[in-house]
């Protein structure tokens, strides 16, 4: 898909620039973050942008190195965005549906607590649940769209700052560095400490240990 460029950088309202002259004004930019992670939910943003949004800084989340910057980013986001919203999936629900399904349940959820109702939907990725409100899906969406680059800055923010408050309850696992994310420290934590009911027990997790004491308990009996 070829991208308007100015001043050799992507236009990147090129999207909802050719949606908001199609008539459409609720267009809302979707993304999830933590599909890879072994414990804590799936969490998914929706922002809904309006024509004069003038934040250049926005692009995919994974690029944005420095938390503080995205902290700031997304402070501004939540403060000049028309509508925004995060919701969760838990290790449970990633359980039971796996975790592609889990993801976009919780995109649907951002969509369904959009208040006026979104009229289209740009979506990272490749896929969708089905959805009578038009769409369109992008991949690498998070650095082509402003309004999923919002959203994906955003569940960032949000899901990484969980995560570093739950290290502080299972501080075994090295949450407040790898988030929930497939690490040594991650790995060695589950198999001297056990799994929690953070983890997601469809993912492999090396190990059927459980832990049998309750946060910061220290050590197994």
């Amino acid at each position: 898909m070829q991208k308007t460029e100015m001043n050799g950088q992507p236009d990147i309202l090129k999207f909802e620039t050719e949606l908001w002259a199609d008539g459409y004004s609720r267009i809302i930019g979707l993304d999830e973050v933590g599909r890879g992670c072994l414990a804590g939910p799936v969490v998914a943003a929706g922002v809904v942008l309006s024509p004069d949004f003038n934040i250049r800084e926005i692009t995919d989340s994974k690029l944005i190195k420095s938390p503080e910057h995205r902290r700031r980013i997304s402070d501004r986001i939540k403060s000049e965005a028309l509508w925004w919203g995060i919701k969760e999936c838990s290790p449970s629900e990633i359980d039971e549906h796996n975790i592609l399904k889990a993801s976009l349940m919780a995109m649907s959820r951002c969509v369904d607590a959009c208040d006026p109702q979104p009229d289209y939907l740009l979506i990272d990725g490749n896929k969708y649940l089905p959805e009578i409100i038009p769409h369109k899906c992008i991949v690498g969406g998070d650095g082509k769209s402003a309004s999923i680059g919002a959203a994906s800055i955003l569940a960032k923010v949000h899901r990484d700052e969980l995560m570093l408050s739950l290290h502080q309850l299972y501080p075994w696992y090295g949450w407040d560095t790898n988030v929930g994310y497939p690490t040594n420290k991650h790995y060695e934590g589950l198999l001297e400490y056990g799994i929690t009911e953070l983890h997601r027990k469809s993912f492999s997790l090396r190990t059927n240990k459980v832990l049998r004491t309750g946060p910061r308990e220290g050590n197994q009996a």
